[in-house]
């Protein structure tokens, strides 16, 4: 009895270590991130779209890689997309940009009419870099308010990565064609007029109810005391 208890013990005691040691593991392996060695030396042949992180849909990244593609063939301007889940410590999505961009496009006249864009789907950041003759065309000010507010709307909205990219791929064949900037999608905010105060008709209505309210509860005061009086009156007499 004694050892069946021991035994007992000893398995309980095995069980619980090897559970601890278990989440002592998954608390102490950090979240991977992606570092600059995670990407591939040279930009694809193959797509203009790097979907890393995995927020794209097939239908709509074969829909980008077309369009881009399309863009190329007509300006002579290159843009990819890359998305990514998490950036090292102390990285942000336009220092990442920037380098990636060095990293395929070392020199400048090869960079010269190209852009990355790279979004990080954990904070949703976006940076971008491009460029000598790109710049030119897509200048500070558009590319600013391409990443800021032409990508962040729909993703603030409802979180759209698809429709993100899908708008910032509109924007790009017009500014890089050498057209009209277009410039960032409208944002409707929507205003309650009626407001939450009620009205001076409302008010009094309100006022008029309590006022019979008040009146009901005096009488029923008065009454019930009196009536239950000449009750028990009527009982005992």
């Amino acid at each position: 009895m004694l050892l069946s208890s021991i035994f007992r013990c000893c398995r309980w005691i095995a069980v619980v270590a090897i559970a601890l040691a278990l989440n002592l593991t998954i608390v102490a392996a950090p979240a991977h991130a992606t570092g600059m060695y995670d990407m591939p030396l040279n930009p694809s042949s193959d797509g203009w779209v790097l979907d890393g992180a995995q927020r794209i849909t097939r239908l709509n990244e074969s829909n980008l890689n077309k369009d881009l593609q399309k863009l190329s063939d007509q300006t002579g301007q290159d843009v990819r997309y890359v998305t990514i889940h998490r950036l090292d410590y102390g990285e942000t999505a336009q220092s990442f940009a920037d380098q990636l961009f060095t990293r395929w496009f070392p020199t400048p006249d090869v960079g010269a009419n190209q852009t990355v864009v790279v979004l990080d789907d954990v904070t949703n950041t976006i940076g971008l870099a491009s460029g000598e003759e790109t710049s030119a065309l897509l200048t500070a000010e558009i590319a600013e308010s391409l990443t800021q507010e032409t990508m962040k709307a729909p993703l603030l909205k409802n979180n759209s990565y698809n429709q993100a990219f899908g708008d910032a791929t509109v924007r790009l064949a017009s500014v890089l064609a050498g057209e009209a900037d277009p410039g960032p999608p409208i944002i409707e905010e929507t205003i309650n007029v009626e407001g939450t105060f009620a009205t001076a008709e409302e008010t009094e209505e309100h006022r008029t109810i309590s006022t019979w309210v008040v009146v009901v509860l005096l009488i029923l005061a008065t009454v019930i005391p009196m009536a239950t009086y000449y009750w028990y009156i009527s009982i005992g007499g």
